[in-house]
């Protein structure tokens, strides 16, 4: 018998213990350890943030799913991976020993790199967690009774864009449906080095296409942005020039703010030499696999992934739910050879579909491989994308509750193929 140990039931560590469950030995055993007893529907965030989503609606109790698959439930927090001794040390002085561990827990949120910024010692909201966007409505509640300026993107380092194209946009349409948009002048900050990069060097016509719906909603915006500081009511921000310089220097008034931070490994496994790198985050070959412990895998935002091409301000690298899936399905498939006496054979495709839902329309792209070049290079627009997204919400929460796992992003992408007349 093997015991098979999922740290951390996000997106990617939920349906990891689902498939693995599904591929290894009935006798093996599969076990998640996760701090809370609840999944979160991060995408959702966004519409929590301005009251069109309650918290309830967008989290899944994990209790029942577990248990009808035969996983076992572990509800803590994990101290510290010891690779050594094969197993998590947990808050509470327990550990669980593993003869496979797959490392899924997310990344750390980086507020502290910047001072002023984040929701709980700082000035600026997050989308990142239920919490912080539950927090964030009452923000927004608030400023809408005496509206000012707002700022929404992505601080240096970070390598999730698209909710913060999202948050501004859906923003922007809640005011209007508020009838006070006329009173919020608003600016995007970023440090990508143009609108639409989005970490990947842009996809298909996502320059032109988020351009546009910026310059129609009367968004004016900042890229390659350097955060330096955030005050009650002001960002301080560097704009950098192609050789590192300082462009110029804006101090920008604000009376709600949603950024975006970098992200760092957990604190349970920085720092342990071979396993991740500088930043705490999860070094793996081909195969998911780490080279030094070979028995650790890594899924999800946690991995180590370089940046795509140089720019004057750090970017990092988007790992989508399409590009997790397939690090998920590659992953069971390698620990169900390997519980069986096999070499892993299994890789990641690393595709990427995105929805962005911009309240009363969106954006939609494929990215067949994520990182280019690549084969499918495509973007589009309009009203079916925020019903695609309702929809999707919908389905993929259903699936969670009922314990099943699946290709969901790929089936996603190929729907969106079929109606849009892409060829594969």
């Amino acid at each position: 018998m093997a015991h098979i140990v999922v740290l951390g039931a996000g997106l990617g560590g939920v349906v990891a213990a689902y498939e693995i469950r599904e591929k290894v030995r009935s006798k093996d055993k599969v076990t998640i350890i996760n701090e809370t007893d609840f999944y979160q529907f991060v995408p959702s965030n966004p519409w929590v943030l301005v009251g069109w989503r309650e918290r309830k609606a967008i989290l899944v109790d994990l209790a029942k799913p577990m248990e009808k698959r035969q996983i076992n439930f572990v509800v803590g927090k994990a101290s510290r991976v010891e690779p050594e001794k094969k197993e998590v040390r947990m808050d509470d002085g327990s550990s669980v020993a593993y003869d496979y561990l797959v490392i899924a827990t997310g990344p750390e949120l980086n507020f502290k790199d910047i001072e002023g910024l984040g929701p709980i010692d700082g000035h600026t909201q997050s989308v990142c967690h239920i919490d912080h966007a539950v927090s964030g409505y009452e923000a927004f509640e608030a400023f809408c009774k005496n509206p000012g300026p707002v700022i929404v993107g992505a601080v240096q380092g970070a390598s999730c864009f698209g909710p913060a194209y999202e948050t501004a946009m859906i923003i922007e349409t809640e005011l209007r449906k508020r009838k006070i948009r006329d009173k919020v002048p608003m600016t995007f900050v970023t440090s990508e080095p143009y609108i639409g990069h989005l970490g990947l060097d842009g996809v298909g016509d996502t320059k032109g296409v988020l351009e546009s719906e910026m310059r129609d909603r009367h968004i004016k915006w900042i890229t390659n942005a350097k955060v330096t500081k955030v005050e009650a009511g002001k960002m301080f921000v560097d704009e950098m020039a192609e050789d590192g310089s300082v462009k110029k220097s804006h101090e920008l008034p604000f009376d709600f703010s949603m950024m975006l931070p970098s992200f760092l490994g957990v604190e349970a496994v920085r720092d342990i030499d071979g396993l991740v790198n500088p930043k705490g985050f999860i070094i793996v070959d081909k195969h998911q696999r780490n080279p030094k412990y070979p028995e650790i895998f890594g899924i999800g935002v946690c991995i180590a992934i370089p940046p795509v091409g140089n720019s004057p301000v750090p970017v990092g690298v988007p790992k989508t739910g399409f590009m997790i899936e397939s690090m998920v399905t590659a992953t069971a498939e390698n620990i169900a050879q390997l519980v069986r006496g096999q070499e892993p054979a299994n890789e990641a495709t690393w595709n990427a579909v995105c929805l962005a839902d911009f309240g009363d329309g969106g954006v939609a792209f494929i990215a067949q491989p994520q990182i280019p070049p690549r084969n499918v290079n495509w973007a589009s627009e309009g009203k079916w994308v925020h019903l695609a997204k309702v929809a999707f919400e919908k389905f993929f929460l259903n699936k969670i509750k009922a314990g099943k796992s699946g290709n969901f992003f790929e089936n996603t992408a190929l729907q969106i193929m079929k109606t849009q007349k892409l060829k594969k």
